[in-house]
């Protein structure tokens, strides 16, 4: 008979220390990308310490700038929720994917901790993590990387506008490598991911210039792109329990 395998305890020490080395590299991709997006808090009337609080509660790179752009407009309250929402709905699967990685156990207090460090950068680095997930790695890697991402709004909406247009958009260059640096280690260890990012690279391409599709918010192409492409890979190519757990 199979011996049953204990979730609880983890060390969490150790954990919190990978989730910080894990994070930095994130939290500078985040403060290079927030001073674009203080450009766009400053041209909103935003205050350098109004614009902190609002990347600090809100991280989300597109739902703050459709916020900001909300506030330009001064458009009403609901039509941000609304806009944001719709924008920000893709944090919803990935808040379900994670939670099937927590232990049964965990308390709502470490959940809601959790949803609240989930960024698309964040998110990536939890699913890597082997087994199940230790909520303090999720709190290392956030401690870094939030902070940054709001310092670097603030500093955007103060220095932001003094700098070159093509300087302050070349540093969103950062995030993109972070991205490959998630995706080639297990590519290039299965052909199936291989294959799977190959097929969801020409897939987002497709839908960008597709009638109807190009359309809608990249925000909703990524919903509908991973609800598809992961569904088939799930079925064409599934992994047993022993698997997922190494």
């Amino acid at each position: 008979m199979k011996q049953k395998t204990q979730s609880v305890p983890w060390s969490h020490g150790k954990a919190f220390r990978d989730g910080v080395k894990d994070g930095i590299p994130i939290g500078l991709g985040y403060f290079a990308v927030a001073f674009a997006l203080g450009v766009a808090a400053k041209d909103a009337g935003l205050s350098p310490v109004q614009g902190f609080f609002a990347s600090i509660l809100c991280l989300a790179s597109a739902g703050e700038y459709a916020g900001f752009t909300v506030i330009a407009a001064t458009a009403p309250l609901y039509e941000m929720a609304l806009i944001t929402l719709i924008i920000n709905a893709r944090y919803l699967l990935m808040s379900t994917a994670i939670s099937q990685k927590l232990a049964t156990d965990i308390s709502p207090l470490h959940r809601l901790g959790v949803a609240y460090f989930i960024t698309d950068e964040i998110f990536a680095i939890e699913t890597k993590q082997p087994g199940e997930l230790d909520p303090w790695y999720t709190y290392g890697a956030g401690v870094v990387a939030a902070p940054l991402w709001a310092l670097g709004t603030a500093l955007g909406i103060l220095v932001g506008n003094l700098m070159p247009l093509r300087l302050v958009s070349a540093l969103s260059v950062a995030l993109f490598g972070m991205f490959l640096a998630v995706i080639i280690p297990p590519a290039r260890k299965e052909r199936v991911v291989l294959g799977l990012v190959i097929v969801s690279f020409a897939a987002s391409y497709a839908c960008s210039r597709l009638p109807y599709l190009k359309e809608l918010s990249s925000g909703n192409r990524i919903i509908i792109l991973t609800v598809l492409l992961s569904s088939v890979a799930a079925i064409l190519f599934p992994r047993k329990k022993e698997e997922e757990s190494t």
